[in-house]
């Protein structure tokens, strides 16, 4: 069956993530524009998963716990997980590896953690969107180790993306998918990189704010609605 997905948007916990981008606004949003599967990736944390999925839980909407992390080398990569557990692991092991630079709310914005009923509990103090000391060409395999399945964000970009910061997908890299944003000419984009014609391609909205979000319009084809379903098809398996 198709299922219309959207594995990259952000929160009201990411810094340049707007405040209405609450728990419930998120996955309203996301059934009204028919979409089927939504991964939340704010940037280098994913502390605001829990309560949209237990949101698209009550909602007939797969949700998926997923993290935008910032590279050493300043790439952001996509990173999904089966669970919330693995999540969670995940994400104390970034805390580990991020730059301890208080948030300046003035310039970036509040970080902030929410309740499945859009309850404030809690606010990040530590600046997330700076470069972790994870390399890009680790990311993989530390992904997995915690069940996890990545790809590079926004290939096409001028900045923040795998080839503005190194020039090509390294094989070395070992990724399976990419993701293009929408502006971006996959056809072209297959012709300067070959390495893309044996990966799996993606778009997704990395929606800031809800007038981000977009229709549904990409799909993937699964035998069934589950989050191993779509980190296998993912994985280009």
């Amino acid at each position: 069956m198709k299922y219309y997905y959207d594995l990259h948007m952000h929160s009201c916990l990411s810094p340049c993530g707007d405040m209405d981008m609450t728990p419930n606004n998120i996955v309203g949003m996301s059934k009204l524009l028919g979409l089927n599967i939504i991964a939340l990736t704010d940037h280098n944390s994913v502390l605001n998963c829990e309560a949209v999925m237990q949101l698209g839980e009550e909602n007939n909407l797969l949700v998926i716990p997923g993290m935008e992390l910032t590279t050493q080398e300043e790439i952001h990569v996509v990173c999904l997980f089966p669970t919330l557990e693995k999540a969670l692991e995940w994400n104390d092991y970034v805390k580990e590896h991020q730059m301890q630079f208080k948030n300046r709310t003035d310039i970036y914005g509040r970080q902030v953690i929410m309740d499945k009923d859009d309850n404030e509990i809690g606010e990040v103090e530590n600046l997330l969107i700076l470069a972790t000391d994870i390399s890009v060409m680790d990311v993989k395999s530390l992904v997995e180790s915690f069940s996890g399945v990545c790809y590079p964000a926004h290939i096409n970009r001028d900045s923040m993306s795998i080839i503005s910061s190194l020039g090509d997908i390294p094989t070395e890299c070992g990724f399976r998918c990419a993701e293009v944003s929408s502006s971006g000419d996959i056809d072209k984009l297959k012709a300067m990189y070959p390495i893309l014609n044996d990966m799996l391609i993606v778009r997704d909205s990395d929606a800031h704010y809800l007038e981000n979000m977009k229709d549904a319009e990409n799909f993937f084809e699964l035998d069934e609605l589950t989050i191993e379903s779509v980190l296998n098809k993912l994985n280009n398996n």
